[in-house]
Protein backbone atom coordinates (compact mmCIF):
# COMPACT_ATOMS: atom_id res chain seq x y z
CA UNK A 1 0.00 0.00 0.00
CA UNK A 2 1.60 3.01 -1.21
CA UNK A 3 1.73 5.86 1.73
CA UNK A 4 -1.02 8.08 0.56
CA UNK A 5 -3.04 5.41 0.90
CA UNK A 6 -2.92 5.02 4.55
CA UNK A 7 -4.90 8.06 4.86
CA UNK A 8 -8.38 8.34 5.69
CA UNK A 9 -9.08 4.62 4.85
CA UNK A 10 -12.73 5.12 6.04
CA UNK A 11 -13.57 7.97 4.41
CA UNK A 12 -11.40 8.50 1.09
CA UNK A 13 -13.16 8.06 -2.23
CA UNK A 14 -16.18 7.46 -0.26
CA UNK A 15 -19.85 7.72 -2.37
CA UNK A 16 -22.13 8.04 0.96
CA UNK A 17 -24.38 10.27 0.66
CA UNK A 18 -23.96 13.40 2.90
CA UNK A 19 -26.32 14.68 5.91
CA UNK A 20 -28.31 17.48 5.38
CA UNK A 21 -26.09 20.77 7.05
CA UNK A 22 -28.49 23.33 6.16
CA UNK A 23 -29.51 23.40 10.21
CA UNK A 24 -26.08 24.75 10.84
CA UNK A 25 -25.46 28.24 11.44
CA UNK A 26 -22.87 28.31 9.14
CA UNK A 27 -25.36 27.63 6.21
CA UNK A 28 -27.70 30.09 7.37
CA UNK A 29 -25.37 33.03 7.94
CA UNK A 30 -24.52 32.40 4.09
CA UNK A 31 -28.61 32.37 2.91
CA UNK A 32 -28.45 35.86 5.37
CA UNK A 33 -26.19 37.70 3.22
CA UNK A 34 -27.31 37.13 0.13
CA UNK A 35 -30.48 39.51 1.33
CA UNK A 36 -28.25 42.26 2.46
CA UNK A 37 -28.38 45.53 0.20
CA UNK A 38 -24.91 47.24 -0.87
CA UNK A 39 -26.28 50.39 -1.23
CA UNK A 40 -24.44 52.44 1.18
CA UNK A 41 -21.37 50.59 0.32
CA UNK A 42 -21.76 51.38 -3.35
CA UNK A 43 -21.92 55.05 -2.14
CA UNK A 44 -19.22 55.00 0.00
CA UNK A 45 -17.03 53.72 -2.87
CA UNK A 46 -18.48 56.57 -5.19
CA UNK A 47 -17.95 59.32 -1.83
CA UNK A 48 -14.23 58.20 -2.48
CA UNK A 49 -13.84 58.79 -6.41
CA UNK A 50 -15.17 62.25 -5.70
CA UNK A 51 -13.36 63.53 -2.44
CA UNK A 52 -10.20 61.38 -2.97
CA UNK A 53 -10.04 61.53 -7.03
CA UNK A 54 -10.36 58.21 -9.14
CA UNK A 55 -7.86 55.74 -8.63
CA UNK A 56 -4.43 55.92 -11.21
CA UNK A 57 -4.87 54.28 -15.06
CA UNK A 58 -2.88 50.97 -14.45
CA UNK A 59 -5.07 49.75 -11.86
CA UNK A 60 -8.15 47.49 -12.99
CA UNK A 61 -10.56 47.59 -10.78
CA UNK A 62 -11.87 51.07 -10.52
CA UNK A 63 -14.64 50.68 -7.97
CA UNK A 64 -13.07 49.81 -4.88
CA UNK A 65 -10.25 52.10 -5.40
CA UNK A 66 -9.43 56.18 -5.32
CA UNK A 67 -6.18 58.07 -5.44
CA UNK A 68 -6.24 58.76 -1.82
CA UNK A 69 -8.03 56.86 0.58
CA UNK A 70 -11.21 58.33 1.86
CA UNK A 71 -13.25 55.18 3.32
CA UNK A 72 -12.82 51.65 4.66
CA UNK A 73 -9.95 49.66 2.28
CA UNK A 74 -7.02 49.93 3.05
CA UNK A 75 -7.30 48.70 6.83
CA UNK A 76 -4.25 50.00 7.65
CA UNK A 77 -4.15 53.28 6.56
CA UNK A 78 -6.08 56.18 6.76
CA UNK A 79 -7.43 58.43 9.20
CA UNK A 80 -8.92 56.38 12.05
CA UNK A 81 -12.58 56.91 12.99
CA UNK A 82 -14.65 54.47 14.46
CA UNK A 83 -14.95 51.63 11.71
CA UNK A 84 -13.93 54.27 10.10
CA UNK A 85 -17.31 56.35 9.92
CA UNK A 86 -17.56 59.80 8.62
CA UNK A 87 -15.66 62.29 11.53
CA UNK A 88 -18.88 64.48 12.21
CA UNK A 89 -17.13 67.75 13.18
CA UNK A 90 -20.64 70.03 13.52
CA UNK A 91 -21.65 68.15 16.76
CA UNK A 92 -24.84 69.89 16.34
CA UNK A 93 -26.56 67.51 13.28
CA UNK A 94 -25.89 64.75 15.62
CA UNK A 95 -29.29 64.33 15.14
CA UNK A 96 -29.50 63.11 11.45
CA UNK A 97 -27.70 60.12 12.64
CA UNK A 98 -28.80 56.81 14.47
CA UNK A 99 -25.89 56.14 16.32
CA UNK A 100 -22.65 58.51 17.47
CA UNK A 101 -19.36 57.05 18.72
CA UNK A 102 -17.76 59.21 21.04
CA UNK A 103 -14.48 58.80 23.17
CA UNK A 104 -13.76 60.21 26.46
CA UNK A 105 -10.22 60.23 27.24
CA UNK A 106 -10.08 60.33 31.04
CA UNK A 107 -8.29 58.43 33.67
CA UNK A 108 -7.64 61.12 36.41
CA UNK A 109 -10.36 58.34 38.25
CA UNK A 110 -7.77 55.75 38.52
CA UNK A 111 -6.48 54.33 41.89
CA UNK A 112 -3.50 52.14 40.51
CA UNK A 113 -2.55 51.75 36.89
CA UNK A 114 -3.32 55.04 34.64
CA UNK A 115 -3.72 55.22 30.76
CA UNK A 116 -7.06 54.71 29.65
CA UNK A 117 -7.14 58.26 28.81
CA UNK A 118 -5.75 56.73 25.53
CA UNK A 119 -8.56 54.21 25.43
CA UNK A 120 -10.77 56.29 22.87
CA UNK A 121 -7.68 56.33 20.08
CA UNK A 122 -6.56 52.53 20.75
CA UNK A 123 -10.42 51.49 20.43
CA UNK A 124 -10.90 53.51 17.06
CA UNK A 125 -7.11 52.69 15.63
CA UNK A 126 -8.03 48.40 16.01
CA UNK A 127 -11.54 48.80 14.80
CA UNK A 128 -10.21 49.67 11.27
CA UNK A 129 -9.25 45.94 11.43
CA UNK A 130 -13.01 45.19 10.66
CA UNK A 131 -16.06 45.45 8.33
CA UNK A 132 -19.50 46.98 9.03
CA UNK A 133 -20.44 42.96 8.65
CA UNK A 134 -21.15 40.49 10.81
CA UNK A 135 -20.99 37.00 9.29
CA UNK A 136 -23.74 34.70 12.31
CA UNK A 137 -26.03 37.21 12.80
CA UNK A 138 -26.64 38.35 8.70
CA UNK A 139 -26.04 42.35 9.65
CA UNK A 140 -24.40 45.04 8.05
CA UNK A 141 -24.39 47.51 10.33
CA UNK A 142 -23.39 50.40 7.19
CA UNK A 143 -26.55 49.39 5.16
CA UNK A 144 -28.35 49.08 8.14
CA UNK A 145 -27.56 52.73 10.31
CA UNK A 146 -25.99 56.05 9.90
CA UNK A 147 -23.16 56.10 11.83
CA UNK A 148 -20.55 58.89 12.74
CA UNK A 149 -17.63 59.37 15.23
CA UNK A 150 -17.69 62.96 16.48
CA UNK A 151 -14.90 62.51 18.44
CA UNK A 152 -13.62 62.81 22.02
CA UNK A 153 -15.27 64.86 24.75
CA UNK A 154 -12.99 67.64 26.21
CA UNK A 155 -11.64 66.20 29.62
CA UNK A 156 -9.81 68.83 31.55
CA UNK A 157 -7.27 67.42 34.27
CA UNK A 158 -10.17 68.20 37.02
CA UNK A 159 -12.50 64.82 37.81
CA UNK A 160 -15.83 67.17 38.73
CA UNK A 161 -15.60 69.21 35.31
CA UNK A 162 -14.56 66.67 33.33
CA UNK A 163 -17.25 64.85 34.54
CA UNK A 164 -19.88 67.42 33.74
CA UNK A 165 -17.96 67.98 30.34
CA UNK A 166 -19.52 64.02 29.95
CA UNK A 167 -22.65 64.36 31.08
CA UNK A 168 -23.44 67.50 29.00
CA UNK A 169 -22.02 65.64 25.86
CA UNK A 170 -23.94 62.19 26.30
CA UNK A 171 -27.24 64.12 27.07
CA UNK A 172 -26.37 66.60 23.88
CA UNK A 173 -26.25 62.93 21.76
CA UNK A 174 -29.24 61.42 23.63
CA UNK A 175 -31.53 63.81 23.41
CA UNK A 176 -30.94 64.62 19.39
CA UNK A 177 -32.85 60.92 18.90
CA UNK A 178 -29.32 59.19 18.55
CA UNK A 179 -27.48 56.28 20.63
CA UNK A 180 -24.37 57.33 22.19
CA UNK A 181 -21.97 54.24 22.11
CA UNK A 182 -18.98 56.06 24.65
CA UNK A 183 -15.61 54.74 24.59
CA UNK A 184 -13.71 55.37 28.03
CA UNK A 185 -11.59 56.48 29.99
CA UNK A 186 -11.85 54.80 33.72
CA UNK A 187 -15.05 53.58 35.60
CA UNK A 188 -15.67 56.73 36.78
CA UNK A 189 -17.56 57.72 33.78
CA UNK A 190 -19.86 55.68 34.68
CA UNK A 191 -21.73 58.13 36.41
CA UNK A 192 -21.41 61.34 34.43
CA UNK A 193 -22.33 59.13 31.60
CA UNK A 194 -25.55 57.66 33.43
CA UNK A 195 -26.19 60.94 34.22
CA UNK A 196 -26.41 62.17 30.60
CA UNK A 197 -28.87 59.81 29.87
CA UNK A 198 -31.07 60.12 32.60
CA UNK A 199 -31.81 63.55 31.86
CA UNK A 200 -33.47 62.31 28.32
CA UNK A 201 -35.17 59.14 29.93
CA UNK A 202 -38.76 59.76 31.25
CA UNK A 203 -38.93 57.14 33.97
CA UNK A 204 -36.84 54.92 35.67
CA UNK A 205 -33.34 53.77 34.09
CA UNK A 206 -31.82 50.24 34.97
CA UNK A 207 -28.06 49.53 34.96
CA UNK A 208 -26.39 46.55 33.48
CA UNK A 209 -23.22 46.44 34.59
CA UNK A 210 -20.56 43.95 33.90
CA UNK A 211 -17.29 43.69 35.57
CA UNK A 212 -15.39 42.50 38.60
CA UNK A 213 -15.36 44.91 40.94
CA UNK A 214 -18.64 46.75 42.32
CA UNK A 215 -17.45 50.31 41.74
CA UNK A 216 -20.12 50.83 44.99
CA UNK A 217 -17.95 53.57 47.23
CA UNK A 218 -18.98 56.87 48.03
CA UNK A 219 -15.26 57.79 47.62
CA UNK A 220 -11.99 57.00 47.13
CA UNK A 221 -9.27 58.69 49.00
CA UNK A 222 -11.69 61.68 49.28
CA UNK A 223 -12.58 61.55 45.53
CA UNK A 224 -15.32 59.97 42.94
CA UNK A 225 -12.99 57.67 41.58
CA UNK A 226 -13.26 54.39 39.18
CA UNK A 227 -14.57 52.62 42.20
CA UNK A 228 -17.15 54.96 42.80
CA UNK A 229 -19.82 55.17 39.40
CA UNK A 230 -22.54 53.30 40.92
CA UNK A 231 -22.75 54.83 44.68
CA UNK A 232 -23.61 58.34 43.18
CA UNK A 233 -24.74 57.38 39.32
CA UNK A 234 -28.26 55.61 41.55
CA UNK A 235 -28.34 58.68 43.97
CA UNK A 236 -29.96 60.14 40.90
CA UNK A 237 -33.73 60.41 41.36
CA UNK A 238 -34.55 57.82 38.58
CA UNK A 239 -31.71 55.64 38.63
CA UNK A 240 -32.26 53.88 41.70
CA UNK A 241 -30.21 50.85 42.89
CA UNK A 242 -33.35 48.25 42.69
CA UNK A 243 -33.04 48.39 38.50
CA UNK A 244 -28.51 48.12 39.17
CA UNK A 245 -27.82 44.41 38.43
CA UNK A 246 -23.90 43.80 38.58
CA UNK A 247 -22.66 40.20 36.32
CA UNK A 248 -19.04 39.31 36.87
CA UNK A 249 -17.67 40.46 40.53
CA UNK A 250 -15.51 38.87 42.53
CA UNK A 251 -11.89 37.89 43.40
CA UNK A 252 -9.36 39.72 45.45
CA UNK A 253 -9.84 43.25 44.07
CA UNK A 254 -13.67 44.05 45.66
CA UNK A 255 -12.88 46.86 48.23
CA UNK A 256 -14.88 46.17 51.35
CA UNK A 257 -16.13 49.47 51.61
CA UNK A 258 -17.97 49.25 48.62
CA UNK A 259 -19.42 45.61 49.55
CA UNK A 260 -20.72 47.72 52.73
CA UNK A 261 -22.28 50.45 50.55
CA UNK A 262 -23.45 47.82 48.29
CA UNK A 263 -25.18 45.65 50.92
CA UNK A 264 -26.68 49.10 52.18
CA UNK A 265 -28.14 49.95 48.36
CA UNK A 266 -29.32 46.00 47.80
CA UNK A 267 -28.60 45.93 44.58
CA UNK A 268 -28.30 42.98 42.43
CA UNK A 269 -25.10 41.21 42.18
CA UNK A 270 -24.15 37.73 40.11
CA UNK A 271 -20.39 36.45 40.79
CA UNK A 272 -18.63 34.24 38.03
CA UNK A 273 -19.52 31.48 40.21
CA UNK A 274 -22.99 31.85 39.63
CA UNK A 275 -22.82 32.86 36.01
CA UNK A 276 -20.92 29.56 35.84
CA UNK A 277 -23.55 27.38 37.80
CA UNK A 278 -27.10 28.89 36.44
CA UNK A 279 -25.75 29.44 32.65
CA UNK A 280 -25.41 32.34 29.97
CA UNK A 281 -29.10 32.21 29.37
CA UNK A 282 -30.19 32.20 32.99
CA UNK A 283 -28.25 35.23 33.89
CA UNK A 284 -29.65 37.19 30.71
CA UNK A 285 -32.71 36.53 32.32
CA UNK A 286 -31.55 38.16 35.38
CA UNK A 287 -30.40 40.76 34.03
CA UNK A 288 -33.10 41.97 32.02
CA UNK A 289 -35.77 41.56 35.16
CA UNK A 290 -34.21 43.18 37.12
CA UNK A 291 -32.69 46.36 35.03
CA UNK A 292 -36.25 46.54 33.19
CA UNK A 293 -37.96 46.13 36.54
CA UNK A 294 -40.50 49.19 36.03
CA UNK A 295 -38.22 50.85 33.69
CA UNK A 296 -38.34 52.65 30.46
CA UNK A 297 -34.65 52.47 29.84
CA UNK A 298 -31.54 50.51 30.43
CA UNK A 299 -28.30 51.57 30.07
CA UNK A 300 -24.93 49.00 29.37
CA UNK A 301 -21.53 49.45 30.93
CA UNK A 302 -19.24 46.93 30.14
CA UNK A 303 -15.92 47.12 32.03
CA UNK A 304 -13.32 45.07 30.06
CA UNK A 305 -11.72 43.92 33.34
CA UNK A 306 -15.14 41.70 34.14
CA UNK A 307 -12.68 39.47 31.49
CA UNK A 308 -10.34 37.16 32.38
CA UNK A 309 -6.68 39.11 32.92
CA UNK A 310 -5.29 36.29 30.52
CA UNK A 311 -7.59 37.96 27.67
CA UNK A 312 -7.78 41.62 28.85
CA UNK A 313 -3.35 42.33 29.55
CA UNK A 314 -4.31 45.71 28.70
CA UNK A 315 -6.19 47.05 32.03
CA UNK A 316 -6.14 48.86 34.95
CA UNK A 317 -7.13 46.34 37.46
CA UNK A 318 -6.41 42.70 35.91
CA UNK A 319 -8.18 40.42 37.79
CA UNK A 320 -7.81 36.39 36.75
CA UNK A 321 -10.91 33.96 37.03
CA UNK A 322 -13.36 36.76 34.97
CA UNK A 323 -15.20 35.81 31.91
CA UNK A 324 -13.96 34.35 28.68
CA UNK A 325 -14.65 36.50 26.01
CA UNK A 326 -16.90 34.28 24.50
CA UNK A 327 -19.30 34.39 27.45
CA UNK A 328 -18.88 38.38 28.00
CA UNK A 329 -19.83 38.59 24.34
CA UNK A 330 -22.86 36.36 24.70
CA UNK A 331 -24.53 38.28 27.86
CA UNK A 332 -24.08 42.02 25.76
CA UNK A 333 -25.53 40.26 22.74
CA UNK A 334 -28.16 38.61 25.13
CA UNK A 335 -28.95 41.98 27.24
CA UNK A 336 -29.36 44.45 24.02
CA UNK A 337 -31.82 42.01 22.47
CA UNK A 338 -34.15 44.36 24.56
CA UNK A 339 -32.20 47.52 23.54
CA UNK A 340 -30.35 49.79 25.65
CA UNK A 341 -30.67 53.59 25.88
CA UNK A 342 -26.70 53.94 25.85
CA UNK A 343 -23.44 51.39 25.93
CA UNK A 344 -19.99 52.47 27.32
CA UNK A 345 -16.93 49.84 27.53
CA UNK A 346 -14.25 51.48 29.91
CA UNK A 347 -10.90 50.42 31.23
CA UNK A 348 -9.23 50.24 28.57
CA UNK A 349 -5.42 51.07 28.89
CA UNK A 350 -2.96 50.69 25.95
CA UNK A 351 0.15 50.96 27.51
CA UNK A 352 -0.60 48.02 29.17
CA UNK A 353 -2.20 45.90 26.46
CA UNK A 354 -0.62 43.33 23.25
CA UNK A 355 -1.10 43.92 19.73
CA UNK A 356 -4.11 45.58 20.74
CA UNK A 357 -5.83 42.40 22.14
CA UNK A 358 -7.50 44.74 24.57
CA UNK A 359 -8.88 47.28 22.52
CA UNK A 360 -10.08 44.27 19.85
CA UNK A 361 -12.15 43.34 22.36
CA UNK A 362 -14.17 46.61 23.70
CA UNK A 363 -14.58 46.94 19.72
CA UNK A 364 -16.42 44.02 19.54
CA UNK A 365 -18.36 44.53 22.46
CA UNK A 366 -19.87 47.87 20.48
CA UNK A 367 -19.91 46.26 17.27
CA UNK A 368 -21.63 43.16 18.65
CA UNK A 369 -24.49 45.34 20.80
CA UNK A 370 -25.29 47.19 17.63
CA UNK A 371 -25.85 44.12 15.28
CA UNK A 372 -27.99 42.72 18.01
CA UNK A 373 -29.60 45.83 18.34
CA UNK A 374 -30.53 45.92 14.63
CA UNK A 375 -31.08 42.40 14.14
CA UNK A 376 -33.75 42.97 16.60
CA UNK A 377 -35.33 46.50 16.00
CA UNK A 378 -34.50 47.64 18.77
CA UNK A 379 -32.15 51.29 17.97
CA UNK A 380 -34.62 54.23 17.00
CA UNK A 381 -36.82 56.58 18.80
CA UNK A 382 -36.40 60.23 20.06
CA UNK A 383 -36.33 60.80 23.54
CA UNK A 384 -36.90 63.70 25.58
CA UNK A 385 -34.87 66.84 25.75
CA UNK A 386 -32.04 67.23 28.83
CA UNK A 387 -33.35 69.14 31.80
CA UNK A 388 -31.49 72.43 32.32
Amino acid sequence: MTFYKRHAPNHREHQRPLADHSGYAGYQAQELEAALPTVQWEAECRRAQELGLPCAESIEDRTEISCFQRGELPHWSGINTFLKMPYLEDVRKVGEYDVAFLGAPFDIGTTYRSGTRFGPQAIRRISSLYTAYNFELGVDLRESLKMCDIGDIFCPANITKSHDQITKGVAHVLSQGTLPMIMGGDHSIGYPTLRGVAQCIEGKVGIIHLDRHVDTQEKDMDEIMHTCPWFHATQIANCPPANLVQIGIGGWQVPRLGVRQGRAMRSTILTIDDVEKIGVDKTIEIALEVAWKGASAVFLSFDIDSVDAGFVPGTGWPEPGGFLPREALAILRGVAKEGVAGMEVVEVSPPYDHSDITALLAVRAMVDVLATMVKHGRIGGRLTAPTA
